[in-house]
């Protein structure tokens, strides 16, 4: 069996997909927010376990962890008033 190969159809069926269906996957599963929110629990997790292990800590160290969590209230907001557009 041989297969005809068009390299420029294929090339046209995968601009199609970053063009036209990739963002659509994206914004339907809102993948970025979701990708942000993971990534800041990781981020206050690694904070809260670096502070905890401190021997004596600063109130630097401990204004930073403050300013660390307290963003949080910010990055919530910010995900949960993030949707879709209404379509008419």
């Amino acid at each position: 069996m041989k297969f005809n190969i068009d390299i420029k159809h294929i090339i046209k069926l995968v601009w199609y997909f970053i063009k036209v269906e990739l963002p659509q996957v994206l914004s339907n599963w809102r993948a970025v927010p979701r990708l942000m929110m993971a990534l800041y629990a990781w981020m206050v997790y690694d904070t809260i376990k670096w502070f905890t292990a401190l021997p004596d800590p600063t109130n630097a160290q401990a204004g930073l962890v403050s300013i660390v969590v307290g963003a949080g209230a910010g990055w919530f907001a910010i995900y949960t008033n993030t949707s879709k557009p209404k379509e008419k």
